[in-house]
């Protein structure tokens, strides 16, 4: 006995009909045994690399033959031959030589893996080419003249929401399904599971159709989803002949070949809160699945962990593949579409991981009497310790061994079960002994009989089809189409369900499906459709209201989930005449018509990655939202679902993409809550079982805090957004609305006092005088930063809620913030304070405060309903949706994706508008109360005669909007000459010494005049206004060429006497070859003059000031006694200039 790890194939396939619809990308490359995987959001960055044992390429590089083989073009793709040669055939080595295989095909749905494992048409996958090499090989020992008997027996189940069913046994009536028993020699088993003995490939072939069939049935009749569910078909292998010692010996082979559920990745979100966890078992033997994987890995490592076997059926019965006797392959079936990136990467890792898991196979060959013999020692033995109390312990059982300091009950229980195990196992020795005591011959016969007598009807149908009008069943999983086949008699076909007074003449089973359903008449080769009683009938999607004909290739939807494609072979016959090629009729192909009839947009063209998988997400949810309202109308649980499409925003986010959420509304109480995808999946398991223990005429109520149809008044429900803009804060400008609050549709649900307030690193709100305000949000780089959210109440909420409450994260948060809950009141108060400190800004939350917003959420929890409020008491549910079908339409309609998203869109972009005017309008008032202090200024220099002031002060009067705060800080030095006192001269003012200096007071200031009108000669700029030094007149000597606080002015202007020169690089401006300019006289009203053109919201006037030089001056020049007409200069590009102001 040797160990040897799992052998791991990969294989991609080629692009589905969809993915060729919308231009689907390529994501997959293979090189020899390594496959690599392209990020489709980073496609410049290195792919990640998987090596393993094969690397299936299979996209391209083929062609359909005549028969409809796809034979490779290129050596690079694999055909079913090749992968067969590379994995079956070993497997099929493995048998003859006695030792158990098992190969299993693990991957989402749709990609592929019923493909390898089973194939279709010319196509066979491997479990065909296996059985038909293994009969041929057998029929080859025999001419040879091997005296051996072969013998070989094969079996068929499906795992589906942890409950096994033999798919051989259609008559099968248990409930729960199968036991999963477990032997000390042979591991896990499957009680009282149907192998039937077979004598050639067809015998098999026959077999696999029949269980496919069975499956068929039964997810039609429930709407299982037949990707959800795990097959597992079974071949024993018995060679007996005699060794070299004469002895009569048995080797035995055990082949598992395993078609697993879709591996999509389980979102839990989707049910976290839920109370109804039971839901997942959907999910529980494949999430088991990768937990035993994992384990093994890490025991494959050298680390000591227990592998969890008993955590699922599925793991149970696989215990041997993974970690006992047997030699396994695992193929990864994967996705070559950008949109399935995610999906493709996850099946990749499970592969990698799997490949590391090591088995320890043995030849199973034992002499005949000696198995005999153990089995009837063994019987002896268990029938021993019933009789004496005595439980044997299995060596080999990892998780008896974990079960050390458990309670007293728990042994009990546990002991009660092994009993139980131990009566099970001695049947199934007994049945052993039987077969080895029956023979061969007689095994085969009895079989033949049996599926002769179980096939009889499918046979004959199967043989009418060929040449009369049926429809054959349309199935997700393409193995179980065309499996069911109803053919259409001449004259009238009542279609029904059986129960009513007629027999009908196609029996349909399962929800919404009436006694007379709808009848079918054959009349002179047309074949025509009407529904009765107003019963569900949709052809091409659209609702059947009246007779209709029926075409070759028409889709029908009778109910919620029976979807058949009718075929009239009068009409394919003369297509083919006239060369005429018919579509392939899919299932998603179905699906996409009558979503789109439903009111969903199903065009491919022109849409995102994002877009796209929503689409597939509404196709895929539509038949599962029809069969919830289907059960709900059955059972009467006045409960109604529909599909709705939440932008990000609505979600509490301020990225990410669109995704469809299940609003459940009850139909008595109004009330309405949303649960994501996982939650109604989940929930919907358990509406199915409800409605089986309903069919099955067991008791099927449940308890509220255990009915999948209702909601706790406690459950935490969405009310609904609003957005709060953070540009203002990165000027630091307060910002206090009433914000409105929007739901998932846009529908208004009230207001929110909002506020953003800057503040002290204490929380203290600034006076009202303080001037904090910045120019450009880079000034708050590295500095501090501090502000308000306040929340402090709400208007007008719903009536329906008990308690309302708010939630947000803000920036870097991982966790929400949450207010006070509030109970009883429309306007609840919530006086909400979050002090946000930062001790220094960083770029990147500048950024965030400029281009990004928060969203509050606000959530509640409604009001226990009154019964005495409930107006549709004693009404159907069947007809209260009737009766908001007519109010509103169509049901589906209403929930188009970009209804509710365009809400949420206008919500939104009327909130930024809302944000932006308002900064707009902080802005402008502070710049006019600067032009306000500019013109006091102004004012008050001309008052007292002043021919210069100092540049800090004009800079400090440019920093400031405090009125009372410009005095203090306007002290004006005057040159060493005699000043002529002004009548308007202020008290204080000194007029002695070479060395004067007016003083300017607060009292002067407040008793300026608020504005001052500028003479008709004043010089106009686009908002800043100086003049440059006149042309001739000397630069003062103590003054550089450029001042850092130089004036904006139009360096295209052009005057006659004044006009205004300035060079492009702001110094050196003038020729040596030039006279010095001289400075020209403007009065000192005229700063106060600007354009009366508007504004321009992106000037490119910015003017960014260099370094700071607070020594500087700037020279005031008394004004002429006749000052120049105005000059008026266009808006263009600005510069920097030589100048000075002038009085």
């Amino acid at each position: 006995m040797t160990d040897e790890n799992v052998k791991v194939a990969v294989r991609v396939r080629p692009f589905n009909s969809r993915e060729k619809a919308r231009n689907a990308g390529l994501i997959v490359n293979m090189h020899d045994n390594v496959t690599e995987l392209i990020d489709p959001e980073q496609p410049n960055e290195e792919p990640r690399k998987f090596a393993f044992d094969f690397s299936y390429w299979s996209h391209d590089d083929y062609e359909e033959q005549d028969d409809g083989y796809l034979a490779p073009t290129h050596p690079h793709y694999a055909d079913q031959k090749k992968v067969f040669d590379d994995l079956g055939r070993g497997v099929l080595d493995n048998a003859w030589n006695g030792f158990n295989s098992t190969l299993f095909a693990y991957g989402q749905t749709g990609s592929g893996k019923s493909y390898s494992i089973v194939g279709y048409g010319k196509n066979k996958g491997i479990v065909p080419l296996f059985c038909d090499e293994m009969f041929k090989g057998i029929e080859g020992k025999k001419e040879s003249g091997d005296s051996s008997e072969f013998e070989v027996s094969f079996s068929m189940l499906e795992i589906y929401n942890e409950q096994v069913r033999d798919l051989l046994n259609s008559k099968s009536k248990s409930k729960k399904g199968l036991r999963v028993r477990q032997h000390p020699k042979k591991g896990f088993y499957v009680e009282s599971l149907l192998t039937v003995p077979v004598n050639s490939y067809k015998d098999i072939e026959n077999r696999m159709e029949e269980g496919t069939r069975n499956r068929t049935v039964a997810a039609t009749l429930m709407n299982a989803t037949s990707s959800r569910a795990h097959t597992i078909v079974g071949v024993t292998f018995h060679q007996k002949g005699k060794n070299a010692a004469g002895q009569e010996t048995t080797k035995s082979a055990i082949i598992n070949l395993v078609d697993l559920a879709g591996s999509e990745r389980a979102d839990s979100t989707g049910a976290t809160g839920d109370r109804l966890k039971e839901g997942a078992a959907i999910n529980q033997s494949l999430s088991s699945l990768g937990n035993v994987i994992a384990a093994l890995a890490d025991k494959a490592n050298g680390k000591n962990v227990r592998v969890p076997y008993r955590d699922s059926v599925l793991t149970k019965l696989l215990k041997n593949a993974l970690g006992g006797n047997s030699k396994t392959i695992m193929i990864a079936a994967i996705s070559p579409a950008d949109i399935n990136f995610d999906e493709t990467l996850s099946t990749l890792r499970y592969a990698d991981r799997a490949k590391q898991i090591k088995t320890s196979a043995v030849v199973n060959e034992d002499p005949t009497e000696k198995l005999i013999r153990e089995l009837q020692e063994e019987n002896a033995k268990l029938k021993a310790a019933l009789e004496n109390g005595e439980i044997p312990k299995d060596d080999d059982d990892e998780d008896e061994k974990a079960a050390e300091g458990i309670s007293e009950e728990e042994i009990a229980k546990m002991k009660e079960q092994m009993e139980e195990e131990l009566r099970a196992r001695m049947v199934e020795n007994d049945r052993r002994l039987e077969e080895m005591n029956q023979s061969w011959q007689e095994k085969l016969v009895l079989a033949q009989e049996l599926y002769e007598e179980a096939n009889k009807a499918a046979i004959s149908v199967k043989e009418a089809a060929k040449t009369s009008p049926h429809f054959w069943n349309l199935n997700v999983d393409s193995q179980l189409s065309a499996m069911i086949i109803h053919t259409i008699n001449e004259g009238e076909n009542i279609i029904g369900n059986g129960l009513g007074d007629t027999s009908p003449a196609i029996e349909l089973k399962g929800l919404s499906i009436l006694s007379e359903h709808a009848i079918v008449t054959s009349k002179d080769g047309q074949i025509t459709v009407r529904a009765c009683n107003n019963a569900k009938v949709l052809l091409n999607g659209e609702t059947v209201t009246s007779k209709v004909i029926l075409h070759h290739g028409d889709r029908v939807m009778f109910g919620s989930n029976h979807l058949y494609v009718f075929h009239h072979p009068l009409e394919l016959e003369a297509a083919k005449a006239n060369n005429i090629r018919l579509p392939t009729v899919t299932y998603e192909k179905a699906q996409e018509e009558i979503a789109a009839v439903a009111g969903f947009d199903m065009d491919t063209s022109e849409k995102s990655r994002e877009q796209l998988l929503l689409r597939e997400e509404l196709i895929e949810l539509l038949p599962m939202v029809e069969e919830a309202n289907a059960i709900s109308q059955e059972l009467d649980r006045k409960v109604d679902f529909e599909i709705v499409i939440l932008s990000p925003e609505a979600r509490g986010l301020s990225k990410g993409r669109p995704e469809p959420f299940i609003k459940m509304t009850n139909l008595e109480s109004k009330l309405d809550w949303l649960w994501p995808i996982n939650r109604f999946t989940n929930r919907k398991f358990l509406m199915q079982e409800m409605y089986q223990n309903y069919i099955e005429g067991e008791d099927w109520t449940l308890p509220d805090e255990r009915d999948p149809f209702t909601e706790s008044a406690s459950t935490d429900i969405f009310i609904g957004t609003t957005m709060v803009y953070l540009e203002s804060l990165s000027y630091l400008i307060d910002m206090r609305e009433h914000l409105t609050i929007s739901d998932y549709k846009g529908t208004n649900m009230g207001k929110l006092r909002v506020e953003l307030i800057p503040c002290d690193e204490n929380g203290k709100e600034y006076d009202i005088d303080a001037d904090i305000f910045v120019d450009s949000p880079s000034e708050l780089l590295g500095k501090k930063v501090n502000f308000l959210i306040n929340i402090s109440h709400a208007l007008g909420l719903p009536n329906k809620f008990l308690e309302t409450w708010c939630k947000f994260k803000f920036y870097l948060d991982d966790l929400p913030i949450t207010t006070e809950v509030i109970q009883n009141t429309r306007n609840p108060e919530y006086n909400f304070k979050k002090l946000v400190s930062y001790s220094a800004a960083t770029q990147q939350l500048i950024d965030y405060l400029t281009t990004d917003y928060l969203i509050v959420e606000v959530w509640g929890r409604y009001k226990e309903p009154s019964k005495s409020q409930n107006r549709n008491a004693g009404i159907k549910t069947k007809d209260m949706v009737m009766s908001k079908v007519l109010t509103r339409g169509k049901s589906v309609k209403a929930m188009q994706p970009h209804a509710t998203q365009g809400g949420m869109e206008n919500f939104a972009r009327m909130a930024k508008m809302t944000f932006a005017q308002n900064t707009m309008k902080k802005k402008l008032q502070r710049l006019e109360n600067k032009m306000d202090l500019l013109k006091k200024f102004t004012s008050m220099a001309t008052d007292m005669d002043l021919d210069t002031v100092m540049l800090s002060q004009l800079k400090s009067l440019l920093n400031t909007t405090n009125p009372s705060a410009v005095a203090a800080n306007l002290q004006v030095e005057v040159p060493p000459k005699k000043i002529k006192k002004s009548e308007s001269a202020v008290a204080g003012e000194s007029t002695e010494g070479d060395g004067e200096t007016a003083t300017l007071d607060t009292q002067a200031v407040s008793r300026l005049p608020a504005t001052s009108s500028p003479p008709p000669s004043a010089l106009r700029t686009n908002g800043i206004i100086e003049q440059s030094l006149a042309e001739g007149d000397p630069q003062p000597k103590d003054q550089p060429e450029t001042l850092p606080e130089s004036v904006l002015v139009d360096d295209q202007a052009k005057t006659n006497d004044h006009a205004v020169k300035a060079d492009d690089n702001h110094s050196d401006s003038q020729s040596k070859d030039q006279p010095e300019p001289s400075p020209e006289s403007v009065p000192a009203d005229d700063l106060t003059k600007t354009d009366d053109r508007p504004a321009k919201a992106n000037d490119n006037h910015s003017y960014q000031s260099p370094k700071e030089d607070t020594t500087r001056e700037t020279k005031v020049v008394q004004a002429q006694p006749q000052p120049p007409p105005p000059v008026e200069l266009p808006p263009a590009r600005v510069q920097q200039s030589a100048c000075c102001i002038v009085l």
